[in-house]
């Protein structure tokens, strides 16, 4: 993807803490948070600390998705930047960007007055003569975004300011609750507003588009003690604009947090680490509600005011795509099985390269990068996603493609035995030679879930003796083509020519290749990859990507430095969810002002499904569990998880002899597990009711 370069969120260095990490000092700072977890699992700033600050978020519906700047000054004024996207209304070209979005400022909003005193949000509670000022108390995420705040004299007047995405109409709301907690009558009135604008007709792709921003409830109420009203502003889209578009924002808010509860409910992560607890959490929200309706169905977009109505071979098929399978919700399902279908559409005979996106509602491509190891990562997260998901029909719709991405791969093999591929998943930011770790890696996976999943489809035995053999041969290859010795350690080399220490290193670990695992996380934790936001993209560079430390922790946790990870992991989960810039992993930094991508969240939840919990599928009903319990926790929960066609909870619990104890519950019983610490056990789901112990 091409990004913008802007002005990234910076967290000021409180305290800086020296940790010896394998005979080198790593520096990492030491953070005030700004924000507090709340009982009800949202989080909380207190306005009046820590000014001025400024931040942004991004909410998303089926039909739109709401981005927002907010800041506080050092006098406590509030200021928001709207930005409306609407993914299905489309200009011409076609191109990744041709969706619409229109901007929103403060001064455009309607008049509001509270006893005939114009409410301002441009001053402060100093400055106000014959005018009230808007004084926020505090902001609050979980879903939607919450500004408290009064006004009046006496601050008799409170304010509840939301805002949200409608979940699947092109409408965004920013509604507004004014309460009298004073002992007289109030007045408050909301000017009406109806503002419109359509798109030229020639660039409109379909017909013209109207934006229109309109109030809801106006007019003016007398409120007595403890009485409330509801005023709110609407912003949407329609092409039909002399047709009513009637808007409830009590209902509509009803309809968005029905929907933040349906996407929390599965996953439920319970450990002793609230903090992990809660972005895992947020994870959710952010990884699944950026799924768009197209004219081609669900499809799930990474969002950051760029990429909408469009697939990744990355973002989609490779990094969320597997986590719907372990959620399963059911529109995540639906938006991967359309992502996976689109991308067949591409296979030719002749073995050309699938495009690297599907973009404009699947009505045009992009290839800017070339080949970016794309087919590789689609056998990789489709295989995954087959044999997870646990349902044979959808397994037999995805493995045509599949099959093809492995023997298209299998095609760009050179002499040393490893894929080619014309750059990777960073197109071309950084060099990545004529062939990568990280497509090799990702084949080789593939390889293995692939003969996995032909056994499970009863394909011919020769099929998946064959790609077992191909995966053993590239195992060896990675290892004498990419092993060396970088900077000191006993890690891999990016490419054949590659002399500095590179991120994507961890891609072995999070594949099951542990080789070279202690050089590689002796690397990963050293000063020269790890920051404080995380790994370096390559070593003495500023550049950071969150998706390469999420796959570096998960594969720290998969090769068992399980205290180590979970260092990090804390220091990485409380940043993100506590610190400057909040509440969800970012794409990268200097690109894009570290824009919530939402496919990252995705790769977040993976951490714990797959690396702590240990969770590897190899069949419809079976997984390997190697869960990675850290030595100061005596248990941990996944609950709910919606995968193998079942339903299930996998509870990890220290015995007194050290032992590991694993539980599945499932609605027909309970099997119990033990091992020792480190140890692979596979877990067969579907069994009859009782208990079993290995």
């Amino acid at each position: 993807m091409n990004s913008l370069k802007k002005k990234a969120f910076l967290t000021p260095v409180l305290l800086i803490v020296s940790l010896t990490i394998y005979g080198q000092q790593t520096v990492k700072p030491v953070q005030k948070d700004r924000w507090a977890i709340q009982p009800n699992g949202s989080i909380t700033w207190q306005t009046n600390e820590n000014l001025p600050h400024s931040d942004h978020i991004e909410m998303s519906g089926e039909k739109v998705s709401l981005w927002l700047d907010y800041r506080v000054d050092t006098t406590g004024i509030t200021r928001i930047i709207r930005k409306v996207v609407f993914p299905t209304f489309r200009m011409l070209p076609d191109e990744t960007r041709s969706h619409i979005t229109y901007t929103f400022q403060d001064n455009e909003l309607p008049q509001i007055y509270i006893n005939n005193s114009l409410l301002k949000t441009d001053i402060s509670k100093r400055e106000q003569k014959g005018s009230y000022a808007f004084v926020s108390k505090s902001i609050n995420h979980n879903g939607i975004m919450r500004i408290m705040a009064t006004a009046g004299k006496s601050d008799e007047v409170k304010i509840e300011r939301s805002f949200f995405p409608s979940v699947d109409r092109p409408l965004a709301i920013e509604k507004f609750v004014f309460t009298n907690t004073g002992t007289k009558p109030v007045t408050v009135l909301m000017e009406k507003l109806n503002r419109s604008v359509t798109t030229d007709t020639s660039r409109s792709k379909s017909s013209p588009h109207t934006v229109v921003m309109k109030t809801i409830n106006e007019g003016s109420r007398t409120l007595e003690s403890g009485q409330s009203t509801v005023y709110a502003i609407c912003y949407f889209a329609t092409d039909y604009p002399e047709m009513s578009f009637p808007i409830d924002p009590v209902i509509e808010e009803q309809k968005r947090a029905k929907r933040i509860g349906e996407i929390l409910s599965p996953l439920q992560l319970e450990t002793p680490d609230t903090i992990l607890n809660t972005a895992f959490a947020f994870a959710k929200i952010r990884a699944t509600e950026s799924i768009f309706k197209t004219k081609r169905g669900y499809l799930h977009g990474p969002g950051g005011l760029e990429y909408y109505a469009a697939i990744w071979a990355n973002d989609q098929a490779e990094y969320i795509n597997p986590y719907f399978a372990f959620s399963g919700d059911s529109i995540g399902i639906l938006s991967a099985m359309n992502s996976y279908r689109l991308f067949g559409t591409y296979m030719t005979p002749q073995y050309t390269p699938l495009p690297s996106s599907i973009v404009a509602e699947g009505d045009a491509v992009w290839n800017g990068a070339g080949d970016r190891g794309d087919q590789a990562m689609i056998a990789y997260g489709a295989s995954r996603f087959a044999l997870t998901y646990g349902k044979a029909d959808s397994a037999k719709v995805l493995w045509p493609l599949i099959s093809w991405c492995l023997e298209y791969s299998r095609k760009h093999i050179n002499d040393q035995g490893v894929v080619e591929s014309q750059s990777d998943e960073l197109e071309g930011r950084f060099p990545s030679g004529k062939a990568n770790l990280s497509t090799n890696c990702l084949y080789y996976d593939a390889l293995v879930s692939a003969a996995l999943l032909a056994k499970q489809l009863h394909l011919p035995q020769h099929q998946i003796d064959e790609y077992t053999s191909q995966a053993n041969r590239l195992k060896l290859n990675i290892e004498k083509y990419f092993g060396a010795n970088v900077a000191g350690f006993d890690t891999y080399k990016y490419y054949e020519t590659n002399n500095t220490l590179r991120a994507w290193i961890s891609m072995p670990l999070a594949m099951g290749i542990y080789n070279r695992s202690k050089g590689t996380i002796d690397a990963l934790f050293s000063p020269q990859l790890w920051t404080a936001d995380g790994l370096a993209t390559e070593a003495g560079k500023e550049t950071f990507w969150d998706r390469s430390t999420l796959y570096g922790l998960r594969g720290v946790l998969q090769a068992g430095a399980t205290d180590k990870a979970m260092e990090f992991l804390h220091y990485y989960s409380r940043r993100r969810l506590l610190g400057e810039h909040v509440p969800y992993p970012v794409e990268a930094y200097p690109e894009g002002s570290q824009r919530h991508l939402s496919a990252e969240s995705g790769l977040y939840c993976r951490v714990f499904i797959e690396g702590l919990f240990g969770m590897r599928p190899t069949g419809f009903n079976t997984f390997n569990c190697t869960p990675r319990l850290p030595k100061k926790w005596e248990q941990m929960k996944l609950r709910n998880i919606k995968a193998f066609d079942t339903v299930f909870d996998l509870q990890v619990g220290r015995l007194k002899n050290g032992s590991i104890r694993i539980t599945v519950l499932e609605a027909r019983g309970s099997h119990t597990y033990t091992i020792k610490n480190g140890e692979t056990i596979p877990i067969k789901l579907g069994r009859k009711e009782g208990n079993q112990r290995k």
